[in-house]
């Protein structure tokens, strides 16, 4: 199977729209079965990722360990030295990072290990051992090891294990509840329901230490192959129903239980659910044709092929979390002083609040409240957005104006941003939830409308920045914006967003002709 891409899906769901024009707005509001919904009405945590958790782990170690080595040398070593030198440091800063790899290399950052006690005790004891050893035997050879302070050495070493050990021994608490919380479980659904979907499932759940959670079956089919139950897993529902049931509760992985040979049933199914921000892979475990180990991605033994991957995770999570966070707040404070002179603006140009909120999309469909400066008059206000804003609008008033050609009005955006964290700086514009293209809502309009809800929506965009913005009054606007709001998810980095926000103030001023 070739690999498949939002582009891709965009042209082949496009070409097989031979489906009533609201037929996906149907599909957002279909009714689950009695037993999707008895998952979707479960508490569900917040996912935390496993390469984040190791990842902080790594830097805990290494911080730890420094911290230990410097204490023990500027109370024991300084005093009797009188006065400070850099060999000790650069050579403590050495040993932590030489047990770092060590323990990289002992294998004993996994978050399974973390829950257990002996097997990473001995691990990494065995680790920092190792590293003392090396580093002793180092400073041997190159005869300095008279100039090390034997007590220091010593203390380093069993103040640094006794750190470590008491730092397991709260990580290995920590996992435990996050573990019981279901922060560390994969939320897998199963599509496919017959006996290929049994046999995965029973490879699933046979493994040790897995962090695949399965919450049951989607199948369409309603004759003899398909099993209301599989391996213990229910049947939740049809295809149809799994973008309104991850929609309403955390779903991880999509896990296609079909043969590749199925390709044209596989590609169907695809065409529905590429939208949903979640991996989506298709198991090998019972094909007999074989590809290169490195083609398969593996979920415990497990081989799966990869057809798509949630958008900005881990670590690319983490850097768009701290730019918003960060960037977001240095402008808001800078934006503060403007802030304040729009809202007298508004407040003396017409009667009525000076901020608007407005239901809008948000990250997985999801609705959210996005605050503005109000640039209607108040008893006209439409919050729906059903009316779109067109040229010399009676609507809008004098301040109005203004605000709505230079973007004043999305300035109250940033306390979304920095406070409630439902919007970024930069991301797909979030849309009005009654936005609509004549009399046709906006994912009626355009297959594959909601893929630009894979991730956080932003103040500006990059299809902003291209001259897509203001007044969507044809198709071709429209399909433009989602066009480039698929480029922007696909090609994410934190250079991309630092590009898009320098260029955005050029565009208000030299692309502003559709925003009334």
């Amino acid at each position: 199977m070739e690999p498949l891409n939002a582009r891709s899906m965009l042209d082949a769901a496009a070409s097989a729209a031979a489906r009533p024009a609201d037929q996906t707005f149907v599909e957002r509001r279909r009714r689950l079965s009695a037993a999707a919904l008895e998952v979707v009405n479960q508490k569900v945590a917040r996912a935390y990722s496993p390469i984040v958790i190791t990842g902080f782990v790594r830097l805990i170690d290494f911080a730890l360990l420094s911290l230990v080595g410097i204490a023990v040398y500027v109370g024991y070593v300084m005093p009797l030295a009188g006065g400070f030198s850099w060999v000790y440091p650069a050579e403590i800063v050495a040993v932590a990072v030489a047990a770092v790899v060590c323990f990289q290399a002992a294998d004993i950052y996994q978050v399974q290990l973390f829950r257990g006690q002996l097997r990473q005790m001995t691990r990494m004891i065995s680790s920092w051992s190792f590293v003392f050893l090396l580093f002793i035997g180092v400073s041997f050879f190159a005869k300095f090891g008279s100039e090390m302070s034997r007590l220091w050495l010593a203390a380093f070493y069993f103040l640094g294990l006794a750190a470590l050990i008491a730092e397991r021994l709260v990580l290995r608490s920590l996992v435990r509840a996050w573990a019981r919380e279901g922060r560390l479980d994969r939320r897998t659904i199963i599509v496919g329901s017959d006996r290929n979907g049994e046999q995965l499932v029973e490879a699933l759940k046979a493994q040790d230490d897995s962090d695949i959670h399965v919450l049951g079956v989607f199948d369409d089919r309603n004759d003899s192959r398909a099993l209301d139950t599989c391996a213990g897993a229910r049947k939740l529902g049809k295809v149809d129903d799994i973008v309104e049931f991850a929609r309403r509760t955390r779903v991880d992985l999509v896990l296609f239980a079909l043969p590749i040979s199925a390709e044209t049933r596989i590609l169907e199914m695809l065409k529905k659910l590429w939208v949903l921000p979640v991996d989506i892979r298709l198991s090998a475990h019972t094909n007999k044709l074989r590809f290169r180990p490195r083609s398969y991605s593996y979920l415990g033994e497990v081989p799966t092929l990869d057809v798509f991957e949630a958008p900005i995770t881990d670590w690319d999570l983490v850097m768009k979390w701290l730019f918003d966070r960060v960037v977001g707040g240095i402008a808001l404070l800078a934006a503060l002083p403007i802030m304040g002179l729009v809202a007298l603006a508004v407040k003396l140009d017409s009667p009525g609040p000076v901020l608007f909120r407005q239901k809008r999309f948000g990250f997985n469909n999801e609705r959210i409240d996005v605050y503005k400066f109000r640039s209607m008059y108040h008893h006209q206000a439409d919050p729906t957005a059903s009316k779109v804003v067109t040229k010399n609008d009676p609507r809008v008033t004098r301040v109005g104006r203004f605000i709505r050609k230079t973007s004043l009005d999305e300035l109250p955006q940033l306390f979304n941003v920095v406070f409630s964290g439902n919007l970024s700086l930069v991301g797909p514009r979030p849309h009005a939830v009654q936005g609509k293209l004549q009399s046709r809502l906006f994912d009626e309009a355009v297959d594959g409308y909601f893929a630009r809800h894979r991730v956080k929506p932003g103040i500006s965009g990059w299809a902003q920045i291209n001259g897509w913005r203001g007044e969507i009054d044809n198709e071709e606007k429209i399909q433009k914006r989602v066009e480039f709001d698929l480029y922007y998810i696909e090609n994410w980095s934190v250079l991309f967003d630092l590009v898009i926000l320098l260029k955005t103030p050029i565009s208000l001023l030299t692309k502003n002709e559709n925003a009334y």
